[in-house]
């Protein structure tokens, strides 16, 4: 099934700092494949939904770094910029606030990392697919580990890691992020299930990695060399 009435917006929010990776810049900004990470999510989004309108949530201190990295890197994909907050809370309400209303209400939001460059079509059609039929869904992936909560084990069957995208129906996403901030709010689904909305699963893929410590770094590349040699990316 295909989502062809729906107008598509992808918000990628790259609000990170490089703290975990004890790097002088943000990870967003940091080298991978033939460029830096956030240009790779930005291109890898832009071939997953060709047709979507897309829009960047940076700190509004990192628009000019931001612009001089697209022209070094020849980077052309058409995108908004948009000013992000002290959380990501307020970074995604400011950028859900920038998409428009439309008449027939026919709109999908898709919220996505910006460090998390190894998305593909096959993960946003089937997210996209499923908000489309629920108003809300979350990829995510099987618990491989045995987990324990307050030192009691968890039935791993029943446990689900978290991914994104996240994709909403706008007008139901807009309704969540009216609401008021409240550090429970740990993603976009929290907000829609504190409205009493129900979140629709979808599955994601395990090399749909959050760049995030040295290690990752270290499987992205990995990642990188394998698709090169398959001829996946140039």
């Amino acid at each position: 099934m295909q989502c062809s009435s729906y107008k598509k917006y992808v918000i990628i929010v790259a609000g990170g700092s490089g703290r975990r990776m004890h790097a002088a810049k943000e990870k967003q900004f940091l080298p991978l494949g033939n460029s830096v990470v956030l240009l790779e999510t930005l291109k890898a989004v832009h071939e997953a939904v060709p047709e979507a309108r897309l829009i960047v949530v940076l700190p509004e201190g990192r628009f000019d770094l931001w612009k001089s990295l697209c022209r070094e890197y020849s980077c052309d994909i058409e995108h908004e910029l948009v000013k992000g907050g002290s959380e990501r809370f307020f970074s995604v309400r400011e950028a859900v606030n920038a998409i428009e209303e439309r008449k027939d209400g026919n709109a999908l939001v898709a919220i996505h990392d910006g460090v998390r460059p190894f998305v593909d079509k096959e993960i946003f059609d089937r997210c996209f697919e499923a908000a489309e039929a629920s108003g809300a869904a979350v990829t995510c992936i099987d618990c491989s580990d045995s987990v324990r909560y307050e030192n009691k084990p968890l039935e791993r069957a029943k446990v689900k890691l978290v991914q994104t995208p996240q994709c909403f129906d706008a007008a139901l996403l807009k309704r969540a992020y009216s609401q008021a901030y409240d550090p429970k709010f740990t993603d976009d689904a929290s907000l829609v299930e504190n409205m009493g909305v129900s979140v629709s699963l979808c599955e994601g893929k395990r090399e749909n990695i959050k760049l995030t410590t040295p290690l990752d770094f270290m499987i992205a590349k990995c990642l990188k060399d394998e698709r090169r040699n398959s001829g996946i990316v140039p």
